[in-house]
């Protein structure tokens, strides 16, 4: 195997700001500890995240790399002390904590998993973070089951599209919210039994006409703020409410009697900053669970839009401009196809 080079092409901002701050920098290639491997990155997801970091909103955490990106797709190529070497040369992608947007990623090997043959390392590269984020909030803390209705804020964001692909696999009805007709009617084209436009309809009402007056049985939130109350009002008697963002909102009003009478449960979480430990029992579960359906073919990412990683500045505005559907992704290496 060629000597690794001693430097990298990255993105790694000296200071936060717009996505202007976003550009090409020359930085040492990392080397692996223990319990982890070197990638030679071919594509890398963009997450809202890695937005919130360049305008200082979200600072990695302590031993992240300053680089942004939290998942990554490419080929093995060195690996640390206690991983097997017959890792060297598979290809995989991973969920990292940082350190994404760059041609070399270090990642610890329980976050790993093979890509099989057909999909391409840029569909890839965009199912650690939502696969993570939908399987530990959706059906681990919302304990979702065949047969449940769920509430889905964000219907056309990447964990969005990636809740409504992964919850028909798995027997759910699916409803989300959208901002327009349009992103309405590409959701219910990826598989959502219902899609509510928010700025014309009201979902409480809506979600109380679908199932007929018995509402949801989980309801899985980006907002937060004054949408938590709202929220409760669409659960059914005994329903799981999961907060992984606060788009909306920090605080919240709401009604305690409300939660006890209806034996509510109201839970959240974050991923980026729980341990290898953690992430890596995730992935075990995906592995078993749910890669099958990645090898066969039934799930696939739904992606947005590809930019080169030396246009990682446009890839944010495009972002923050609310116009995608599904992940937007980097092409960093040459078989980022």
């Amino acid at each position: 195997m060629a000597a690794l080079p001693l430097q990298m092409r990255a993105i790694d901002p000296d200071e936060t700001g717009g996505p202007e701050v976003l550009c090409l920098v020359e930085r040492p290639v990392p080397r692996p500890g223990a319990g982890e491997v070197l990638v030679r990155v071919a594509a890398a997801g963009v997450n809202r995240p890695d937005v919130m970091q360049r305008k200082g909103l979200y600072p990695p955490p302590p031993g992240a790399p300053s680089i942004p990106g939290l998942e990554i797709a490419g080929r093995i190529v060195a690996i640390g002390d206690g991983v097997d070497s017959d890792w060297i040369g598979r290809t995989v992608c991973a969920l990292v904590a940082g350190g994404g947007y760059a041609e070399y990623a270090v990642a610890s090997i329980g976050q790993c998993l093979t890509v099989p043959p057909g999909l391409a390392m840029t569909d890839a590269a965009a199912l650690p973070e939502t696969l993570f984020t939908v399987w530990t909030n959706l059906f681990e803390r919302a304990y979702a089951a065949e047969g449940d209705t769920v509430l889905v804020h964000g219907g056309t964001s990447g964990i969005g599209t990636m809740a409504i692909v992964l919850g028909k696999l798995f027997g759910l009805k699916v409803i989300v919210t959208a901002g327009s007709d349009e992103k309405c009617a590409r959701a219910r084209a990826i598989g959502a039994d219902l899609a509510i436009n928010y700025r014309t309809q009201d979902f409480v009402e809506e979600v109380r006409r679908f199932t007929a007056g018995t509402g949801c049985q989980a309801v899985l939130d980006m907002v937060g703020g004054d949408y938590v109350p709202r929220n409760l009002a669409c659960l059914a008697d005994d329903g799981r409410h999961v907060s992984i963002a606060i788009q909306g909102g920090a605080k919240a009003e709401i009604s305690i009697w409300d939660i006890m009478r209806r034996r509510l449960t109201l839970t959240g979480s974050t991923l980026r900053g729980r341990s290898t430990e953690f992430k890596a029992l995730v992935a075990t579960e995906l592995s078993d669970a749910v890669w099958p359906m990645v090898r066969d073919g039934r799930l696939r990412p739904v992606i947005d839009r590809i930019f080169p990683l030396a246009e990682a500045s446009a890839a944010h505005a495009h972002m923050e401009s609310g116009d995608h559907v599904g992940k937007i992704v980097l092409r960093v290496g040459e078989d980022g196809e």
